[in-house]
């Protein structure tokens, strides 16, 4: 049962600790099937070393084991909470990375001041307010936070990225530590200086009508 994407979800699960977004077994990644509404995610607790295409687990939209011997992600009911109020989605990606979580320690954005960040999500990464741990709060404040867009910060907790795939929400958290990580070190240097609100448009603009080759828009630059 959706073979492709459990390879598609290992494999971007894999992704993760190659990148350095994620330590030990903290993160996951999932993607929903957009025929079926199923979504498939990674088990609870299991290295990402030791993930397989076959211990995917594949759940409902409530959250029913439909296929899988194992306990899924303690964070697949925040997934499926956005999955149902975000129709646009059909990749998450959570992870704890360092500089990215840096700001989201401090309840703070990451501010719109470079271009790679607003080619791909044409604003600035917003950060919510304090979500009590569990699936609904921290899924209410991820839909309130984000207001329509691919990535946030959940105050004192972590990033979450969405996507059309689960390919596209890794991407997309790829790019906003590697952005964190540069806004961070300018920031040590003094202020920064956000781009403005039409720069930030005209960006995203340009880079979703020419970048990559014909009838594909990928998120990699």
């Amino acid at each position: 049962m959706l073979e492709a994407l459990k390879e598609e979800v290992c494999e971007q699960n894999h992704e993760l600790p190659k990148a350095g977004l994620v330590v030990g077994s903290g993160g996951n990644v999932s993607g929903r099937d957009p025929e079926t509404g199923l979504i498939v995610i990674k088990p609870s607790g299991v290295k990402f070393s030791k993930l397989a295409p076959g211990a995917m687990v594949v759940v409902d939209r409530e959250g029913n084991i439909v296929e899988g011997e194992t306990k899924p992600s303690v964070d697949t009911g925040i997934h499926l909470y956005v999955y149902r109020h975000r129709p646009d989605v059909n990749g998450m990606c959570h992870t704890h990375s360092p500089y990215a979580t840096s700001f989201a320690a401090r309840g703070e954005r990451i501010p719109a001041v470079l271009t790679p960040i607003t080619h791909i999500l044409g604003r600035d990464v917003p950060c919510s307010r304090y979500a009590t741990p569990g699936e609904v709060d921290t899924g209410k404040a991820i839909i309130e936070a984000a207001e329509g867009g691919m990535a946030v910060l959940i105050k004192a907790h972590g990033v979450f990225t969405m996507g059309k795939s689960a390919s596209e929400a890794t991407s997309i958290a790829m790019y906003l530590e590697e952005a964190a990580m540069t806004t961070h070190l300018a920031m040590l240097r003094g202020a920064v200086e956000e781009l403005p609100r039409e720069e930030i448009d005209r960006c995203h603009a340009w880079f979703r009508q020419n970048y990559g080759q014909a009838g594909k828009k990928p998120v990699n630059s």
